[in-house]
Formats: structure tokens, C-alpha cells, sequence
């Protein structure tokens, strides 16, 4: 079975189970809408596995094309951060970056509400992810953007590395762009369903999205503008998506306007109620 099939399977199978998971006696917090998410989900995740498997099948440089580049060609913005492959820096990041994709889930399985709301949550996260990774992979197919290291000259990146086609994947930062995405859902998440934790989540998020950032830029990988593009993709998507989809609240509202009369005047009263 291909890989795309079980995508969609596995997609049906968390959409339906979400919906078997609601209680009546309580409403949820979000409510699908499968006539927008499916088709979402679908593209996003059909596409970025097409693309991924394109923008790491470009092919090396040419020798006369790495020596053709130059700094002074690079925007005053990014030009500083080239800076030579760091192989540590680099095999490093890819634990957080791992380790975030199960991050959101392993966190909606700590507290009662969102474990009840497990699958729901799943789908919403799946959905997150496609989107991100639309850009993340859609960046690299159609931009042909040279890391950093690649400019570098002072000897300590050889040229092997320099030419590698992996070195055309700038633009942009798809690890910034899955930490993003998956620790501001989370923290969303979090927040919608005990607001007491939004500074502690929304912090976290932050710190974990810029040590990601910090990495990749010090290990060569990315200019700033890469990882700041990819910072805010993921951040949007990760709260955009569960934010979209939050269920209306039926509760009275906290402000009332009722009218009065008492025989001679009549007029309005508003009431607001303190939380």
C-alpha cells in the first residue's frame, strides 16, 4: 500500500474516531468541519510528500558553482550569519525536531479534558502539520536558495559538502517550521482548555522554538530571514488551525441589557458580570 493511501486511511480513521469520542452531556471545545479539513488534510499532506521527495532529488552543485558565490549577493539582513557546517550542530537538532512531533500528543494524554478529546485534537494537529509542511517543503521546491555554509571560505567546510544538493534547501526552515507548529498547537490547545496555563505554554513554546532557531543557525543551515519565515508559519498554523475551529459558546453572556419600568420611567439596565 502506498504511503498516500495510508495517510488518507489513517486521516478517515482519526477523523470518525474523533467524532465517537464527543459526550453529549458536555460540549466540546472544538467541532470539525469535515467538508474543509478533509480536503486540507489531503492536499497539504499529498503535496508535501511529492514535493519532499523532489527537493532531495535536485542534485549536487558544480564546483565553478560554488566558487560563483558570493556574500555581497546576500541581503545586508542575512549576510552575517555565514558561518561554516557544524556536523554536531546539525546531527543535534534533529532531536527536538523529532521529538516534537509526538510532543502535542503525548501532552493531550496528561490532563483529562483533552485525553476525553484525544482524537479530535489528533485530527486538528494533522491538519496543522499539513499546512506547515505545504510551505515547509513547498519553499524548497520552487526556491533554489543556498545555505549558509555554502558561501563559506575560510577552509573549515569542504568543498563536498558545500556542493551537496541538500545545500539548495535554504528556504526555509522546516525544522523551525514543525517546532512551531507543534508547540504553539499545543500551547493553544492548552489554553483554550485550561487558560490558567497560557503564560507557562505560550512560554515554552517560544523557548523551544527559538532554541531550534539558535540551532540552525549556528550549525550553518539557515539565514536568519529562513528561520524567522519559518517561525511564524508554523506559529500561525499551529494556533490558527485549533482557533478556527472552537465551538460557539452557548452560555449567557457576561453583559445584559434588560429593560425596566416603574410606572413613570421606563429605560434599560446592563448588567456585567465580573469572572
Amino acid at each position: 500500500m502506498r504511503k498516500g493511501s495510508v495517510i488518507c486511511l489513517l486521516c478517515i480513521f482519526l477523523f470518525f474516531a474523533g467524532y465517537s469520542q464527543n459526550d453529549s452531556k458536555k460540549e466540546s471545545v472544538y467541532t470539525l468541519r469535515p467538508g474543509v479539513d478533509i480536503p486540507i488534510i489531503a492536499i497539504g499532506t499529498g503535496f508535501t510528500l511529492y514535493a519532499t521527495t523532489q527537493i532531495y532529488s535536485k542534485g549536487p552543485s558544480t564546483e565553478e558553482q560554488i566558487n560563483n558565490l558570493n556574500t555581497s549577493n546576500i541581503n545586508s539582513f542575512d549576510r552575517w550569519a555565514v558561518t561554516p557546517y557544524s556536523k554536531s550542530m546539525d546531527k543535534f537538532s534533529y532531536i527536538p525536531f523529532n521529538a516534537s512531533f509526538a510532543f502535542p500528543l503525548v501532552m493531550l494524554l496528561v490532563r483529562d479534558d483533552t485525553r476525553h478529546d484525544f482524537w479530535k485534537i489528533s485530527f486538528l494537529y494533522w491538519e496543522a502539520l499539513s499546512i506547515t509542511g505545504m510551505f515547509g517543503a513547498g519553499a524548497p521546491f520552487f526556491i533554489d536558495r543556498y545555505r549558509p555554509y555554502s558561501y563559506d571560505i575560510t577552509g573549515e567546510t569542504s568543498m563536498e559538502q558545500r556542493q551537496v544538493q541538500n545545500a539548495k534547501n535554504s528556504a526555509f526552515s522546516g525544522h523551525v517550521e514543525v517546532v512551531a507548529t507543534s508547540t504553539f498547537f499545543i500551547a493553544k490547545v492548552y489554553s483554550d482548555y485550561y487558560p490558567d496555563t497560557k503564560l507557562v505554554m505560550y512560554g515554552l513554546a517560544t523557548v523551544l522554538t527559538g532554541g531550534m532557531a539558535y540551532t540552525r543557525l549556528m550549525g550553518g543551515m539557515h539565514f536568519p530571514s529562513d528561520v524567522l519565515i519559518g517561525a511564524a508559519i508554523g506559529t500561525l498554523s499551529g494556533i490558527l488551525v485549533p482557533h478556527f475551529h472552537k465551538t460557539k459558546s452557548t452560555k449567557a453572556p457576561d453583559i445584559s441589557i434588560l429593560p425596566y419600568s416603574t410606572g413613570d420611567a421606563r429605560g434599560l439596565i446592563l448588567t456585567y458580570k465580573l469572572k
